[in-house]
């Protein structure tokens, strides 16, 4: 049976562990051996396992009940967010902004204060201004529309929004090389009459303009 052979210790236990868990050594819901009968097949003491099942609880795979031991709460772990977003492909990437986005602009129409509104204001005027070089019309239109989700005061809308920004820079930098054109008048009115639904209040219309627009860009692409 495999066996720890370098350092870290728990790090190196940990994957072992999860190796035979994913193998179908142990079913879902089942309880794992004790530590006497764990830490020497995986070549390691016991604090060290204690610590490996420190990460792997972490991780979701497994949970330690207090008196009865640790238990089997899934079979693999979930990739992390920022490997799963590096792999999303730009029309993935839009689809997400679709459904965090549509909803944000519908909350900010209803919950926009005086100061969302200068701050969309200001970030609308900005990106008008960088309309020639790829990289700065990105980050100037990417700043317009998270000032509208900030606007919409839920934190977990933000919170996923700048967490696929980095992936959303990257994608939709490579979308307008493929497209090679951006940041004509048309496409700025749009963003116009996106910022007006929502200074108006007006939820709907803010919904349907933030849907339309970020539809166009996944189906010039499909």
């Amino acid at each position: 049976m495999a066996q720890v052979t370098r350092t870290p210790l728990a790090d190196q236990a940990a994957d072992l562990l999860l190796e035979r868990i994913r193998s179908g050594e142990w079913a879902l819901g089942e309880k794992l051996p004790g530590e006497t009968t764990l830490a020497p097949q995986l070549g390691v003491g016991r604090s060290t396992l204690r610590e490996a099942i420190r990460q792997l609880a972490g991780r979701g795979v497994l949970a330690s009940r207090q008196g009865s031991g640790v238990f089997i709460t899934a079979l693999d772990v979930s990739e992390d967010w920022d490997i799963v977003l590096r792999r999303a492909g730009i029309i993935s990437v839009i689809e997400a902004r679709i459904a965090i986005e549509t909803e944000a602009a519908s909350l900010a129409a209803a919950r926009r204060t005086p100061a969302d509104v200068s701050s969309i204001r200001k970030a609308l005027s900005a990106r008008a201004e960088y309309r020639d070089e790829i990289e700065s019309h990105v980050d100037a239109d990417t700043a317009f529309h998270r000032a509208i989700v900030a606007a919409a005061h839920n934190p977990i809308l933000l919170d996923l929004f700048d967490s696929f920004t980095p992936r959303l820079r990257e994608a939709m930098i490579e979308m307008l090389r493929i497209r090679k054109t951006f940041g004509h008048a048309t496409d700025q009115d749009l963003h116009g009459g996106l910022a007006d639904a929502i200074f108006d209040r007006d939820a709907a219309a803010a919904a349907q303009r933030s849907r339309a627009h970020l539809m166009s860009l996944r189906d010039s692409l499909a």
